[in-house]
């Protein structure tokens, strides 16, 4: 992977608003990610988390502030948002597969409409990844025949068949049932050990632990705290943080 210095992504003041400003998502936000950083944003529901990542890519774009990827500001209009998306690969909640479309179709498909390979190139790359996540023997099969893990592996996959430069997690596992995460989180965590940059809002407070290098800790659309897992999680400093953990761990 080219890299152009350290650091990757920079955000500064976000503030996201909605409602014409009732509701203040993201409040004053700044935050620096590096190259092969795993950040885990933690925090309880409503707190900007699923903002803040939606931000990182314009899925939402702020009402103030600035967000810098790779030494270019995408939340200037004049930025071809499009360009700077496809160095950032987006794994949601919820798996977004095309159920019409085999699984080697769907982790092609992008990749293949804009250019970056030839069917033949896509396919080759998109069975590789199906064997590192061991799925290849799911290459003709339909999403309908899939578990919740397995779909969210494919999601993973596809997202990686872009050669992202940072991976953008949403809650990957809160709609999978229990049994089914570990086989996503061992997907991430691998990646995690080939340093791939990472951004996972998470309920996983182990993974946060075991695999994050960072913690950044959102209450009420702010970042409270922000701190080494093992900081974070033996030595929390904000009364509010202290609350959550209690009730989490």
């Amino acid at each position: 992977m080219e890299t152009s210095g350290k650091k990757l992504i920079e955000v500064s003041h976000v503030t996201k608003q909605f409602n014409g400003g009732a509701v203040k998502a993201l409040d004053d936000c700044s935050l620096t990610i590096d190259r092969g950083d795993v950040v885990a944003i933690i925090g309880p529901s409503g707190s900007g988390k699923s903002t803040m990542l939606r931000c990182l890519n314009l899925l939402e774009v702020p009402t103030s502030g600035t967000i810098t990827v790779d030494g270019v500001d995408i939340t200037d209009p004049k930025t071809d948002i499009d360009l700077h998306r496809r160095k950032m690969g987006m794994v949601f909640q919820h798996f977004n597969l095309f159920p019409h479309m085999t699984v080697l179709k769907n982790i092609t498909l992008a990749p293949v409409q804009l250019g970056l390979y030839t069917q033949e190139e896509a396919d080759q790359k998109a069975k590789a990844l199906l064997e590192r996540v061991g799925l290849a023997d799911k290459a003709d099969e339909y999403p309908i025949r899939l578990s919740g893990g397995q779909k969210q592996r494919i999601a993973i996959v596809r997202a990686l068949c872009m050669e992202p430069e940072v991976m953008l997690f949403d809650e990957p596992t809160s709609a999978l049932d229990p049994e089914m995460v570990g086989e996503v989180l061992d997907v991430m965590k691998d990646l995690a050990r080939e340093d791939m940059t990472m951004v996972v809002v998470t309920h996983e407070m182990g993974f946060a632990r075991e695999v994050g290098n960072r913690v950044i800790f959102m209450a009420d659309g702010k970042i409270l705290e922000e701190n080494s897992p093992q900081e974070f999680f033996d030595h929390p400093r904000e009364q509010r943080t202290i609350e959550f953990l209690s009730k989490v761990l």
